[in-house]
C-alpha cells in the first residue's frame, strides 16, 4: 500500500476485487440482491397463536380425535377448529356477545 493509500479511509481505497470495476452509489450497494417476485408478494394467511395449558391442550386433542371419529375422517387438526372458531365469531352475534361477556368475567 502506497503513502497516499494510507491516507484514504478504507472505502476510498481500491480493493483488488473492484480494481477497474465502477463504484457504486451507496444506495445501490445497499440494495437487496434478494430475488424479486412480480405479483403477489404476501402470503394471504395470517398466523396467529394461542397458549394453552396442559390441561386445555389435552382436552382439545381428545376433542379433535373425538370429532374425526365422528366426522368418518382420519383427523381433524387444531388449525380447522380455530379457524372454524374464529369464523363463528366473526358471524354469530350471540357468539361474540357470548365471549366479550366471558372475556369480561375473566379480568
Amino acid at each position: 500500500m502506497g503513502t497516499v493509500d494510507r491516507d484514504k479511509t478504507p472505502a476510498e481505497r481500491p480493493h483488488p476485487y473492484t480494481a477497474g470495476a465502477t463504484r457504486l452509489t451507496p444506495s445501490v450497494a445497499a440494495a437487496s440482491t434478494d430475488p424479486v417476485v412480480i405479483g403477489r408478494t404476501r402470503n394471504p394467511r395470517t398466523r396467529r397463536t394461542v397458549d394453552l395449558s396442559p390441561g386445555q391442550h389435552r382436552a382439545l386433542d381428545i376433542w379433535q380425535r373425538e370429532a374425526a371419529d365422528r366426522l368418518g375422517i382420519a383427523r381433524v387438526t387444531g388449525q380447522e377448529v380455530l379457524a372454524t372458531l374464529v369464523d363463528q365469531l366473526l358471524h354469530d352475534p350471540e357468539l361474540s356477545a357470548q365471549i366479550t361477556r366471558t372475556i369480561r368475567a375473566r379480568r
